[in-house]
């Protein structure tokens, strides 16, 4: 299917909610069920051919083919084996070799059972209706995706090569990881981050806070996440192998991952002081310091004590001046509302969007360059407040922003890598100049080469214009923008498609007689131009322009003809030719004055402005013609330019059909 089929047919999809939360969508079209049911009535073991056991499923440098990493690696079923536990936890997950960051979203989706039973469906295991096949469900760009895998994992010496349970006989680790690598290899999942994984877990946008510098209002964001069923998440770092699961002198655990569970104020000793409860899901190893036994609770009210420390079993409390001091971390991911099913948790207004960057055309980098204007560029609009706005803030309104470049990771094994990517955001409509005299309204706080950049603002109501952008021009990539709002926030895009090209009436009687005369010339005895006399005609008189052009094609000639061709004879008379040299003659002084370089011909940028002047595309034409009419080098000669724009226009002839406005005609077999 074609690139513009696939994403009709992706939109279509959506459209009937195939890809939410609720209705995954199946992967390469593979469906679980219909899969096992097959092999189990032919008595077959599911052999998946999209993600075959062969070499280079496993990597493509250091995991490739040729690699001495791979020697005496083999593909086998697990022997003894079982899914998995009712009781999951961190330890049933050992790292293999590749990075440790899947292994730690691996294991913490066993923190959260619901997330859990979302990612691994309930109904697999060795014994009942084992047929080889296994299914996982993730988040990718927007959709939810199911999954399929057969279960031969790579070994060498009969030990799985990467992710595997401690004890070696529980198996949903490792064919979660092998699901997660589909799309790729399993070398590509290299040089990722927890948050990734965590994201493509639970579908959330994740934000990841600096506690050495910390947000003034962060103990609010915290206290916000919680009521919002976000899923919290804190750690210490680690500056070294021997720093790995080193106790500190007040019982944490480096390198471990806690929860946050709760965050509260309590008043004691006549100041009140903020509280937050940190859980270690790992082990009995507690927090010993202040607040973590009755010493400090004794002097908290009865009240306050009885409705704070009643649910031990959810971790100890420590102030948090104590938490800032002690942790390095915190990652909050914020759940979509589709994915929140109780009613107890306040929810996130999400929006979206999916756009592309494409060379010569809408990827024109940072605002270092002057062709930032052509980045896709979308609105979105804030019209009411926070319902709790921060201490000594005025009333705003709360928007997470997350910038997500998409299949990169699929692409590394052709090369590709993760681009530099930002954002700025104006609070005004723009246009080509704007950049050059305004001020961004926010931006992402650096450019930065990894899947997602998300930074969390507090903006004024108003109407806020975000454009993401590569750091340098020219990169090719598709991309994926979320916002996450206290309130609805409208999501503007301009889709507009229009013409603004200028009819041109004329008669018979308005033509000169010289250039009757000269028509009567040019034309011949059947006092009709061809399309090989209007190719000759046409390439006589370009010649003698200050213009780059190999002449006209007998296909631009043919557009022209049947764009103004009105009796059907495939040729034009005396009239239709007149109005075809007025609009070459508007051509041509269009091309020139915005050939601003003069060099001849049109870069695309160049080329972007000039059909502005007649027409407003979008982003996905304004590709289009990219794509169709520029050179290698991306310039477009005069030839191409006026072929555009001729069919341009014949394709607004469906508007003088479309009488009603609805977006269809009907048409008989002759029309």
């Amino acid at each position: 299917m074609s690139g513009i089929a696939t994403k009709l047919q992706h939109l279509r999809e959506k459209s009937k909610g195939i890809g939410t939360n609720s209705h995954a969508g199946k992967y390469l079209n593979q469906d679980f069920e219909e899969l096992r049911r097959s092999c189990l009535e032919r008595g077959q073991l599911f052999e998946d051919d999209c993600f075959e056991a062969l070499p280079s499923s496993l990597g493509f440098n250091e995991l490739g083919p040729n690699s001495s990493k791979v020697r005496g690696v083999t593909w086998t079923r697990p022997t003894n084996p079982k899914f998995i536990s009712e009781d999951a936890t961190r330890t049933d997950i050992c790292q293999g070799a590749l990075d440790c960051w899947l292994l730690a979203a691996i294991a913490s989706l066993t923190l959260n059972k619901q997330v859990l039973s979302r990612v691994v469906p309930h109904g697999q295991s060795f014994t009942e209706n084992y047929a080889g096949i296994f299914h996982f469900q993730f988040w990718q760009f927007g959709d939810w995706i199911d999954v399929v895998v057969d279960d031969r994992l790579p070994t060498r010496d009969r030990k799985l090569l990467f992710v595997h349970s401690a004890e070696g006989s529980e198996f949903w680790s490792a064919l979660l990881e092998k699901a997660y690598a589909i799309n790729g290899c399993y070398e590509a999942l290299s040089g990722g981050s927890t948050i990734e994984g965590f994201e493509d877990f639970t579908g959330g946008i994740a934000e990841r806070h600096e506690l050495a510098r910390p947000d003034p209002h962060l103990f609010k964001i915290i206290q916000k996440a919680l009521k919002r069923g976000s899923l919290l998440g804190c750690s210490i770092d680690i500056t070294s192998a021997a720093d790995s699961e080193a106790i500190t002198h007040s019982k944490l655990v480096k390198g471990h991952a806690y929860s946050v569970t709760a965050a509260d104020q309590v008043e004691y000793q006549g100041d009140m002081v903020q509280l937050i409860r940190i859980r270690n899901p790992w082990g009995q190893v507690e927090w010993t310091g202040a607040w973590s036994d009755s010493h400090e609770w004794r002097s908290v009210s009865s009240e306050d004590r009885e409705r704070l420390t009643n649910r031990s079993e959810d971790g100890e409390f420590m102030s948090f001046s104590d938490f800032l001091r002690e942790y390095s971390q915190l990652e909050i991911c914020n759940l979509t509302p589709d994915s929140l099913t109780d009613d107890e948790y306040q929810k996130w207004a999400e929006t979206e969007f999916e756009e592309t960057w494409r060379r010569g055309v809408s990827a024109g980098g940072c605002r270092n360059y002057p062709t930032f204007w052509t980045n896709p560029q979308f609105v979105i609009k804030l019209d009411e407040v926070d319902d709790d706005p921060n201490d000594g803030e005025e009333e705003g309104c709360t928007v997470i922003v997350g910038l997500m470049q998409k299949n990169k990771r699929h692409r590394r094994k052709v090369g590709e890598d993760m681009e530099t990517i930002g954002f700025a955001i104006y609070d005004v409509h723009l246009k080509k100049d704007f950049f050059l005299y305004n001020r961004a309204a926010a931006r992402s706080e650096t450019f930065i080469n990894l899947r997602e950049l998300c930074n969390r603002f507090c903006l004024p109501p108003g109407e806020y214009l975000i454009v993401p952008s590569t750091f340098e021009p020219n990169k090719n990539g598709d991309f994926y923008v979320r916002v996450f709002s206290e309130k609805q926030a409208d999501f503007v895009i301009d889709e507009r498609v229009e013409s603004h090209v200028e009819k041109i009436d004329i008669d018979e009687d308005d033509i000169s007689d010289k250039f009757k005369k000269l028509f009567g010339q040019l034309a011949g005895e059947d006092v009709e131009i061809s399309t090989y006399e209007l190719q000759r005609i046409l390439n006589r008189v370009v010649m003698k322009e200050d213009i780059k052009t190999s002449g006209f094609s007998l296909a631009t000639c043919r557009n022209m003809i049947n764009l103004l061709d009105k009796d059907g004879t495939g040729k034009l008379g005396l009239v239709e030719f007149k109005i075809l040299w007025t609009k070459i003659e508007k051509f041509m002084d269009l091309f020139k004055s915005r050939d601003v370089d003069q060099s001849g011909c049109m870069s695309s940028s160049e080329m972007r402005v000039a059909v502005e002047d007649a027409f407003s595309l979008n982003n996905s034409l304004h590709q289009i013609i990219v794509a169709r009419y520029s050179e290698t080098n991306l310039t477009i000669d005069f030839d191409n330019f006026v072929g555009c724009l001729i069919r341009l226009e014949t394709l607004f002839t469906f508007e003088e059909l479309d009488k009603d406005g609805s977006g269809t005609i009907e048409l008989n077999f002759m029309e």
